[in-house]
């Protein structure tokens, strides 16, 4: 086709376009280009010269073949996208023109028309897209091994780390807050700040629309929020001296918000709807991060807690067996010679002694976030002694598991003379806080345990426990009579948290008993 015939107007048209147009000859030779192509060839002359010789020899990504190879192959239009050695990004598209006079129904391929859309821009964010998710995907990439190796603050601080680099670096904010949501109070605690004045790192903010800045409106409605000229936004909150404008996302983790990610820039409309999509998609993979962080450390503390259970359960019924043999043989030894005694005292010593270095262990070998559930509910129980008396045996370990995960010491008795000899033989560490025993035990009823027990001391802090209120004798009732507290008796099967509240009942029952020095 001559140029010289082309219709001027169709000319001046197809320069006026801002993509690229270009005809080839089959031997992909320049027959005509128009103004946009010429442009990013470097307004040189292209006639003649090589299509990809004009864009200084560009590679064909991905598993495409040349455009024009496959064009001419098939009779059909195909495209690729180009990269060129400046880093810029080309899609090309190229359909045959073909000439109806050679017979062919499909008519010969002469020409390819080309055109030609710079995409530099959108790869160039696809790319970064990319980048950020798999630096997102990386902040908690640790193998379980290297996890469990690790304390819980050196793994909190790892994580800090990777997510400040990769703010710093991929997304090129230096101003960068996080917060995390405390789901219970709504306050919005600190966990990552750059940039920001001390002040407003330690600012309290909670999740709510209104009086707590950006950062709460975002934690309370769960949208992104863009703040182009802090002067002018009656939300914000200055983070820095000198902050122009920011923007702040929310993480979120299964639809619930679990935090918020804030960056700000000491330039007005410093950020754009791009970097809004940047920082969400990272907010996502932060989100998902601390997720599993939150649940490693839940693995961690469980398996702790576990091992240390497994413990207590191990211990618990030869150190008890011990204590009450030590016991019997101090009551029942005819003589009572002091070096007898004292060996005695000191097995009692070391017994108790040994399950007082077995919850220390415990506490200090399991995280801080391990702790038993509902067990910072009840202070009241923490090292409180606890004896337990009941003939059947899955009582007494039942005692052990439930109560001593309130950090409660319990000991146990199989009847009541022996109980009466733990009482009698408590030693330094004092009297028992609370007693709970059976009402029918194999040597007496659970009054007569009480009438014996006020020989001891004023005070008894006993607890009567009762198969669905089966009390042939009325033990309860005589007990009540003298002096048992009316909130002391507990009707088997038995909840719970009705065990542990009758127990803070006659603990702190029993302190106020005691006479003030």
């Amino acid at each position: 086709m001559d140029s010289s015939a082309r219709p001027h107007f169709l000319e001046n048209i197809l320069d006026g376009m801002p993509d690229g147009v270009v005809l080839i000859d089959l031997e992909n030779r320049i027959l005509w280009a128009n103004k946009q192509f010429r442009t990013w060839a470097g307004s040189r002359p292209l006639l003649g010269d090589s299509f990809y010789s004009a864009l200084i020899g560009p590679e064909i990504l991905g598993p495409d073949f040349c455009p024009f190879h496959t064009a001419l192959a098939t009779g059909r239009p195909s495209g690729s996208t180009l990269r060129t050695s400046e880093n810029r990004y080309f899609h090309v598209h190229a359909a045959p023109r073909c000439d109806d006079s050679s017979g062919n129904r499909f008519g010969a391929t002469r020409e390819l028309v080309v055109t030609v859309r710079d995409v530099t821009a959108e790869m160039l964010q696809q790319q970064k897209m990319a980048a950020i998710h798999k630096a997102g995907t990386h902040l908690a990439d640790l193998k379980p091994e290297e996890v469990f190796n690790m304390h819980v603050e050196d793994r909190i601080e790892l994580m800090k780390s990777n997510i400040l680099h990769y703010t710093q670096d991929l997304l090129n904010f230096d101003v960068v807050e996080i917060r995390l949501l405390d789901q219970a109070t709504g306050a919005l605690t600190p966990l990552l700040s750059a940039g920001l004045d001390r002040e407003a790192s330690e600012r309290p903010l909670f999740a709510r629309p209104q009086n707590n800045g950006v950062t709460g409106f975002v934690a309370a409605t769960g949208k992104s929020y863009l703040c182009e000229d802090t002067t002018e936004d009656p939300l914000y909150l200055q983070g820095f001296a000198g902050a122009k404008s920011s923007l702040t996302v929310p993480l979120i983790f299964h639809d619930q918000v679990i935090g918020t990610f804030n960056v700000e820039s000491p330039e007005t409309r410093a950020f754009s709807e791009s970097d809004l999509q940047f920082v969400e998609i990272f907010a996502r993979d932060v989100a998902a991060a601390l997720n599993t962080l939150e649940l490693l450390v839940a693995q961690k503390a469980n398996t702790a807690q576990e091992s240390v259970e497994a413990i207590y359960r191990a211990v618990a019924k030869p150190v008890d067996e011990i204590l009450n043999d030590a016991v019997n043989v101090m009551e029942r030894y005819i003589g009572h010679e002091s070096q007898v005694s004292d060996r005695l005292h000191r097995i009692l010593r070391n017994a108790r002694d040994i399950k007082q270095v077995i919850q220390k262990v415990g506490q200090k070998f399991t995280p801080t976030q391990a702790s038993v559930p509902n067990t910072v509910d009840r202070p009241k129980l923490i090292n409180r002694r606890v004896l337990v008396v009941d003939a059947d045996e899955a009582v007494r370990n039942d005692a052990h598991a439930l109560l001593e995960r309130y950090h409660c010491i319990v000991e146990t008795a199989h009847d009541g003379d022996e109980a009466i000899f733990m009482v009698r033989n408590c030693g330094s560490l004092g009297a028992y806080d609370a007693i709970i025993s059976d009402i029918r035990l194999p040597d007496m009823r659970g009054h007569e345990l009480l009438a014996k027990l006020k020989e001891i001391s004023d005070c008894v802090p006993l607890i009567l426990m009762t198969g669905f209120g089966y009390d042939p004798g009325h033990s309860i009732v005589k007990s009540r009579q003298a002096g048992l507290h009316p909130k002391a008796v507990l009707y088997k099967p038995f909840r719970l948290d009705q065990l542990i509240e009758t127990v803070e009942t006659i603990v702190e029952w029993g302190a106020s008993q005691v006479p003030s020095a």
